[in-house]
């Protein structure tokens, strides 16, 4: 049965237009249909990991959790995770934890390793000297320690008491590097910083600490 040149032109039905497709057409929907398939392959696998792939009991956060709090058995929980996806200096055990100070916000679920929490590991990151040591320091001025956060760069400079009017800065430590800053639910409450110094300036700073007023010059 043949057709007029009007019917041709017009594709009176979707089946006239599908018995009139070019062959091309056929190979593009066949490789559209199969990239498809394995996108949707590729996301279930990535989903779901190997199964035959090695696991390692890890520490987790169990729930979510806040910086500077000190970790209890509660916090955290064992769970198995694929060894590839594992970041460096995971944690395996909860009982070194326990006690120990976290340093910036957990979700839940969330792999503790050896920078999570104040600790040697953390000092020399944060320092860049193996012979790093963290020191705890309150400053002169409260508000300062509002504005400081974790990862800062400061100069520690204390004002010495000469027994008169013009009291003398001296600075203490450079390039010391911020790790915690305690937080605290009343604001006039005084607030801790922890600091991440080499050792020759740790002694220095945490000596200070004790009979002058300490503040921090930021980078």
């Amino acid at each position: 049965m043949t057709r007029s040149l009007a019917d041709l032109g017009r594709g009176s039905s979707w089946r006239f237009a599908l018995g009139n497709r070019p062959a091309w057409a056929d190979a593009l929907l066949a490789r559209r249909i199969v990239a498809a398939a394995l996108a949707v392959v590729a996301v279930v696998l990535f989903v779901r990991g190997d199964p035959g792939g090695a696991r390692q009991s890890v520490v987790v956060a169990a729930n979510d959790l806040a910086p500077g709090r000190v970790l209890t058995a509660d916090d955290m929980r064992v769970d198995q995770h694929e060894t590839r996806t594992l970041p460096t200096g995971f944690a395996t055990d909860t009982a070194p934890l326990l006690g120990a100070t976290l340093t910036g916000a957990m979700r839940a679920g969330e792999t503790f390793t050896d920078l999570r929490v104040v600790g040697p590991r953390l000092a020399a990151a944060a320092a860049g000297t193996e012979d790093a040591r963290i020191v705890p320091i309150r400053l002169a001025d409260s508000a300062v320690a509002e504005v400081l956060r974790a990862g800062d760069r400061v100069d520690v400079v204390g004002v010495e008491d000469t027994g008169d009017s013009a009291a003398r800065a001296r600075t203490l430590a450079t390039d010391a590097a911020v790790v915690l800053v305690t937080a605290s639910a009343d604001r006039r409450a005084e607030r801790v910083v922890l600091v991440a110094l080499a050792t020759e300036y740790a002694t220095a700073v945490a000596g200070a600490s004790l009979r002058t007023a300490l503040t921090v010059v930021f980078h």
